[in-house]
């Protein structure tokens, strides 16, 4: 008898922002809040489920930048700052609303929140990829790699050595982190071009994700659409996106976290109180900004915002759990019906959407999972590993060029907001090809020290977050001082190489900006 495979996928990136020189920095807040209001959260519902013995198999990407800063022990000690903070508000703010019975009782609940979230935190030694590790170890998660800085790969198919180094570096630290190398890859942006295999194939890399058309486009089409995966012809397996269990939660018309009854992730009191009351409770700079604590529901498409009722949006999430499963059953059985193999539905979702853009998204997920584990016996939650496992024989076919951006190519991360940047990207790839080649057999310890320090400015600004944001309009000017500093910092090195000057003030101040990745291969290049 048939039985589908249900595989929920949850990538997990921020690109690497860390400013020592800065007491407070307003970007930085990008991870503590996603410490706060995703990774914690996420990880609180995970153990509950290992706890209880729950019969439930995901997949995470966490991206090797991610990980680097969960594993900085300044970031570390600026995100329980951050937590302090937000515990210190959330108590001020019980006493300030406390004639208020509404506010007051969403303050409680806020403060409770923050006080667990720091308090595991701070039990975890501020360390969270060990407890994602533990999670891996245990059976219920498959944690897999992404490229090194998460570079938009197919922009970079001219310079071969550099798409190698975005994946062999993310494979080394990888497995430095979680013991054993990754099976999977979440290609950046889930963008592909014919031939990136080849250095998947080169990691041991067994299988990545597209989106759909990237294998419905493919030669020959495949037999069973996106509902089986297929070998490429250089041997990894490729799973497509599955768009109707999707849908249903990033859809701006019919996605769940719309509902009127969730909380409205704009509304928030660091825009709505004073700032003689704020002050304390913000960074050294004094900048507005959110602090997590939101008073309102999204309540419908106008300004007027109606208070948060958290027993209402409990039930909602419920209530989206079992028609999210209700969906995913006539999906399989009608599948399992039509299909001579077993089908398997590939459903990913950046991590972040979880508790951060969507508060109740955890609840929706340990409900979603608890359902599904125990409620039917149409699929299994199971991982793409797991499926490759059980199904040896497949299909090949040669995908075609995709991404999950705005119309499916690349125009987000290629548009005249950003093009300007890939010249001198690909002028730098260059220059690192090439004094690689030459100091291959190098031993001089400054060399090998400032070729090192090369490879992670140059990973550094091909991020695709920086071109991103740039297409965005969110931190644009942000974005692209990224891109030139590290490209300057870039040039520098390489200058100083290329004259045999060896600067060790300027190499120092680098690595102590820029300290990721301390064990970079280098060669990767050659």
């Amino acid at each position: 008898m048939k039985k589908g495979t249900f595989a929920l996928l949850l990538h997990a990136h921020l690109p690497y922002v860390r400013h020592p020189e800065h007491g407070d920095f307003l970007e930085e807040d990008w991870f503590y809040e996603a410490i706060a209001e995703t990774y914690v959260p996420l990880l609180q519902v995970f153990e509950r489920l290992v706890d209880d013995g729950a019969p439930v198999r995901l997949t995470m990407s966490l991206t090797p930048t991610l990980c680097a800063m969960m594993e900085d022990p300044l970031l570390q000690q600026r995100a329980e700052r951050h937590l302090e903070r937000s515990v210190a508000l959330a108590e001020s703010e019980v006493h300030r609303t406390r004639g208020d019975e509404p506010r007051n009782a969403l303050a409680r609940f806020y403060a409770g929140r923050f006080r667990g979230a720091r308090d595991y935190f701070a039990a975890r030694g501020r360390r969270l990829v060990p407890a994602f590790r533990e999670l891996q170890d245990s059976g219920l998660l498959e944690i897999i790699t992404c490229a090194a800085t998460h570079g938009f790969l197919p922009l970079m198919a001219d310079y071969p050595e550099a798409i190698r180094a975005q994946i062999m570096v993310a494979r080394d630290y990888h497995r430095q982190l979680f013991g054993r190398p990754p099976a999977g890859i979440w290609l950046p942006e889930c963008a592909y071009f014919p031939g990136v295999e080849k250095f998947l194939r080169e990691a041991d890399l067994k299988w990545f994700v597209l989106d759909a058309h990237g294998l419905m486009f493919g030669r020959p089409q495949p037999r069973f659409a996106i509902y089986a995966p297929c070998y490429t012809p250089e041997g990894p397996a490729v799973f497509a996106r599955d768009r109707d269990s999707s849908r249903q939660v990033w859809s701006q018309e019919e996605g769940y976290p719309g509902d009127p009854a969730y909380r409205d992730f704009y509304r928030d009191i660091g825009y709505d109180l004073g700032m003689d009351y704020l002050r304390p409770f913000l960074g050294a700079d004094g900048q507005r900004k959110f602090t997590g604590l939101k008073y309102h529901r999204i309540t419908g498409r106008t300004e007027h915002k109606e208070l948060y009722h958290r027993p209402w949006a409990e039930a909602a999430a419920d209530a989206h759990a079992a028609d999210f499963l209700a969906n995913r059953l006539k999906q399989f059985e009608s599948l399992c019906a039509d299909m001579p193999v077993d089908p398997v539905l590939v459903s990913p979702y950046d991590a972040e959407l979880f508790g951060h853009w969507w508060f109740e998204g955890p609840e929706f997920l340990n409900l979603f999972l608890r359902k599904a584990a125990y409620d039917q016996q149409v699929f299994d939650l199971a991982t793409p590993s797991d499926y490759l496992a059980d199904h040896e024989v497949l299909q090949v076919v040669q995908p075609c060029a995709s991404s999950w951006g705005n119309r499916g190519y690349w125009e987000v991360w290629l548009d005249q907001s950003n093009a300007w940047i890939y010249p001198h990207l690909h002028a730098a790839a260059r220059r690192m090809i090439g004094m690689a080649r030459k100091h291959s057999k190098t031993r001089t310890r400054w060399i090998k020290e400032t070729l090192q320090q090369m490879a992670r400015e140059l990973l550094l600004a091909q991020s695709s977050d920086w071109a991103f944001l740039m297409r965005t309009g969110t931190a644009k000017d942000y974005a692209s001082k990224r891109s030139r500093d590290h490209l300057l910092r870039f040039n520098r090195l390489h200058d100083n190489l290329s004259a045999g000057h060896s600067d060790e003030d300027f190499l120092a101040a680098c690595r102590d900006r820029d300290n990721i990745f301390p064990e970079i291969e280098w060669r990767y290049y050659v």
